[in-house]
């Protein structure tokens, strides 16, 4: 069937909706353990970015679980199917103009690296949210982590499934000795110098 699939070529380009908003589009994608702060850093950073006039949506985990994607379990398979289907979704929002941000677990680098050949690297961010095992266990807002100590969560990343941390992030954020403020700034920094450079280089995009 593969072969009888071809993909239309559309008039409008992601090079003339960007320019339409006045900005580059890219993918800031949050990964780190459940309870490291993923959520609460991407939410802060997607409101600087809206306050400064940029066109963003947040794509969350919990969220796209409860819908997209409400038929897959935690298992390394379904892992996998779920951020292969977060990428081709954030891809289309990419194409479509948009500053994209994700926050989610994605524990293994393989899947990690499908996102960034997906969008493209030119168009991927990385930040690695690096809060210990021990910090997310004592925040535990939802309380899973005991429930996967009681065994009643299986596959739970940091309990009883494995997190690949990402060696060389495009940001790293420690936030056992880094505020909210002190990492949205850090984000922001990164993606100002990142802009830039896209600025330069959007003329020659397709």
């Amino acid at each position: 069937m593969q072969e009888n699939i071809i993909p239309h070529q559309f008039q409008i380009t992601k090079k003339e909706r960007s320019s339409l908003k006045s900005h580059p589009s890219f993918l800031l994608w949050f990964t780190g353990l459940s309870g490291s702060g993923k959520s609460t850093i991407a939410n802060a950073v997607e409101k600087a970015l809206f306050e400064k006039g940029l066109h963003t949506y947040t794509l969350d985990g919990d969220n796209v679980r409860k819908g997209l994607n409400n038929n897959l379990t935690f298992s390394p398979e379904d892992r996998t199917e779920n951020i292969r289907r977060i990428a081709e979704v954030a891809n289309l929002m990419v194409d479509a103009g948009l500053i994209v941000l994700a926050a989610f677990v994605s524990p293994y680098k393989k899947d990690r690296e499908m996102i960034k050949n997906t969008v493209k690297s030119v168009n991927f961010v990385e930040i690695f949210v690096d809060t210990s095992v021990e910090e997310c266990e004592r925040r535990d807002t939802k309380g899973l982590y005991a429930k996967a100590r009681k065994g009643l969560i299986k596959d739970f990343t940091g309990i009883n499934a494995p997190y690949e941390a990402p060696e060389n992030p495009d940001v790293l954020i420690e936030t056992e000795n880094t505020t909210v403020e002190e990492a949205v700034e850090k984000v922001l920094k990164f993606v100002k110098n990142k802009w830039l450079l896209r600025q330069a280089q959007l003329p020659n995009e397709n």
